[in-house]
């Protein structure tokens, strides 16, 4: 269980940045703005007040983990998806495992029709918001019409006192199928190789991570055509197997959660941050323990039925070293 990873030592100079694709979290209140009729006490769902306090509590304990192994802390940076609101988020970020932790909160209200947004956590003891803004991704559908998406979260911030961009990201879904939609997570990855373009125009040597659901693998043309460069480096490739992923479908891993960095964190400066490792988080506790679904991701529903897991999608994560000045 969770509590195996509560064991006290010595922190180390690695700190985790970790991406969470959160499953629907929705309060149990009616939103006349959004599409949120599944997620009401009175839906076939059912979803109610205790079951939204219990999958926060879950959501909580998988955070609080994440990488916790190798760096003896819980990570510092966290974006994540599929949150309705501010509300949830605070909820979240003082429940039982993370309360301790002080987590800010970076967060916009997206166009999205489903009302789902992207947000960053952040450890105020580590990291120091200096700007945040949201960037619209403005996709059409197949008839030329709008569709209404989650914008591109931009945070800029000092990590132990070192300048990093971060972008979260939510891309356009696959409902429709992946060949029909594949164009919309084109357009996103564009719009975030515009970002990173436009910051090392400024500085060629920002460190920049791009991290975010994008209903794509690291091998589809989204991401390793339009999106990953020279200068940008995709730990998440060696990670897809056929045996392990972020989230699983008709039996099939697929690898849709990535962090992707810049160069720059190949660099080994002192007072800066160098990449570490990655990994995916796929602890026992967050998985299915029997039956036909064994091994996949321990979600909160199963169609209608209620099954009180955590998340559908494993979180990923990048450990940075902070190489400290002396």
């Amino acid at each position: 269980m969770a509590n195996k990873f509560y064991f006290h030592k010595k922190r180390t100079n690695k700190y985790t940045i970790a991406f969470y694709n959160l499953e629907n979290l929705f309060d149990t209140k009616d939103d006349p703005n959004t599409l949120d009729n599944d997620f009401l006490p009175s839906s076939e769902k059912h979803w109610n007040r205790k079951r939204y306090e219990k999958k926060i509590v879950k959501l909580g304990t998988a955070i609080s983990n994440i990488g916790f192994l190798k760096s003896r802390k819980s990570p510092v940076l966290v974006g994540v998806a599929e949150v309705e609101n501010l509300k949830v988020l605070e909820d979240l970020v003082i429940s039982k495992h993370l309360k301790q932790k002080e987590y800010g909160i970076v967060h916009y209200d997206s166009p999205d029709e489903r009302g789902i947004d992207v947000a960053l956590l952040y450890q105020k003891q580590y990291f120091e918001v200096i700007d945040s803004k949201t960037i619209p991704l403005l996709v059409d559908n197949q008839v030329g019409i709008r569709d209404y998406t989650r914008d591109i979260l931009w945070v800029t911030g000092l990590l132990n006192n070192e300048k990093i961009h971060i972008l979260v990201n939510h891309w356009p879904s696959r409902r429709d199928g992946a060949k029909l939609t594949s164009y919309k997570r084109v357009i996103a990855a564009e719009k975030n190789r515009e970002i990173v373009n436009q910051i090392t125009v400024e500085n060629p040597e920002a460190k920049i991570i791009i991290m975010g659901d994008f209903n794509d693998d690291p091998y589809s043309e989204s991401v390793k055509e339009h999106l990953v460069r020279h200068d940008l480096f995709n730990p998440m490739e060696r990670l897809l197997t056929r045996y392990r992923g972020t989230t699983n479908y008709k039996s099939q891993w697929n690898l849709f959660d990535q962090i992707i960095f810049s160069h720059s964190f190949h660099k080994y400066e002192k007072g800066k941050h160098s990449f570490s490792d990655a990994s995916i988080f796929d602890e026992n506790f967050l998985k299915i323990y029997k039956g036909r679904y064994k091994g996949n991701p321990f979600r909160t529903y199963a169609g209608k039925k209620y099954i009180g897991g955590y998340s559908d999608h494993f979180p990923v994560y990048v450990q940075l070293k902070w190489n400290k000045e002396k």
